[in-house]
């Protein structure tokens, strides 16, 4: 299916659950991605409707994470890039204090990498480690990391600059669950219950490791 109910949407979707009937579904991460017709016309407000957002990507007027966009359903996710041609600007995809997802504009040299959370790893034959990430992809690496660190991706050279690992006093934010949008440093780290203790400047807050992605 192409669309859904409006009153399905997932909650950390920022639109109105009232109006139209159904919406447009994104081709991938249905709960953890947005369509790029929904950032286009009502995030970014670039395109007023779905017929002008398509105009817009058949003139390849819009990239996610570099590449050409080909479908208005195309998902959005976390940190990923969203560029602008004609205008030259750049945004990354974010998720806000009231579990929303919401937009930045950002500078042209942040464009080139994306944060991603490390969720499974693996040894191939030859002893080769791949790495499992949180936005569908996989890579091949020869550096340290570990299930629960996150990878800075170079989205040019498509390769893993470094691993940020999920350790005390790394800044982290939460991306799922009540605390979604929170960040802070990570202060304890209990790997046996699976939780981190995170210092938002305000209060404490334990947070599953598995909802926490490490950003610096």
């Amino acid at each position: 299916m192409s669309h859904l109910k409006r009153h399905a949407i997932p909650k950390s979707w920022p639109i109105q659950r009232k109006g139209t009937a159904f919406v447009v579904q994104p081709n991938r991460g249905f709960s953890d991605s947005l369509p790029v017709l929904i950032i286009l016309r009502d995030l970014l407000k670039v395109a007023q409707n779905r017929k002008e957002a398509k105009k817009m990507i058949h003139m390849k007027n819009i990239l996610i994470n570099g590449k050409e966009v080909r479908d208005e359903k195309e998902g959005v996710m976390l940190f990923d890039i969203i560029t602008l041609v004609p205008s030259n600007k750049n945004y990354r995809l974010i998720i806000i204090k009231n579990e929303k997802f919401s937009i930045e504009e950002i500078k042209e040299n942040e464009a080139h990498t994306k944060i991603v959370k490390i969720i499974g790893k693996k040894v191939l034959k030859g002893k080769k480690v791949q790495l499992n990430l949180s936005d569908g992809r996989n890579f091949l690496i020869n550096i340290k990391c570990k299930i629960g660190d996150s990878a800075l991706i170079n989205l040019k050279s498509k390769k893993i600059e470094k691993c940020l690992p999920l350790d005390e006093n790394s800044e982290a934010i939460v991306f799922a669950g009540k605390h979604s949008g929170e960040k802070g440093k990570i202060e304890k780290i209990n790997r046996e219950r699976k939780i981190v203790e995170i210092n938002n400047g305000k209060e404490k807050i334990n947070v599953l490791i598995n909802q926490v992605m490490v950003t610096n």
